[in-house]
């Protein structure tokens, strides 16, 4: 039914203009690619620095989650980084990261957000896995 469109129209007719697109003519990749490389670190000293960074970021997240009401509240239309469970707001990220950065030289797992200018409402168009989900509910509901 959903391949067939029968369902969700929009399917057949997109899987149409697809197929019926003429070939982008003319158009070449350009510079150097790059081969994706995946490994597999079992390291015992890489795992363990691997999951402490992991900690600083969920407690970095954790604060950010509790006090996302008042962040987004107070600093709509600014950058914000949480280093070291303590927040930083500037004009552009690399300055937000900067400040963060020279308090908190040891925290490489800051969280960074850019605060909407104006509350509206937001369609995501992905579905976060359940766990991170409930964690950024109170972050999703501030920003609306």
């Amino acid at each position: 039914d959903v391949a067939h469109g029968r369902r969700w129209p929009h399917v057949a007719l997109i899987e149409a203009q697809a197929i019926h697109s003429p070939p982008l003519e003319g158009l070449r990749m350009t510079g150097k690619q790059h081969p994706i490389v995946i490994e597999e670190v079992t390291d015992p000293q890489e795992l363990a620095k691997a999951r402490a960074q992991d900690e600083r970021f969920e407690r970095n997240l954790r604060w950010f989650t509790k006090h996302a009401s008042e962040i987004y509240a107070v600093h709509r239309g600014k950058c914000v980084c949480v280093a070291g469970e303590e927040l930083f707001v500037a004009d552009a990220p690399q300055d937000a990261v900067a400040l963060a950065r020279v308090r908190h030289p040891e925290d490489d797992a800051f969280l960074m957000r850019i605060i909407p200018r104006e509350r509206v409402a937001r369609i995501y168009a992905h579905r976060p896995v359940n766990g991170i989900r409930a964690m950024l509910a109170p972050t999703l509901r501030a920003s609306r």
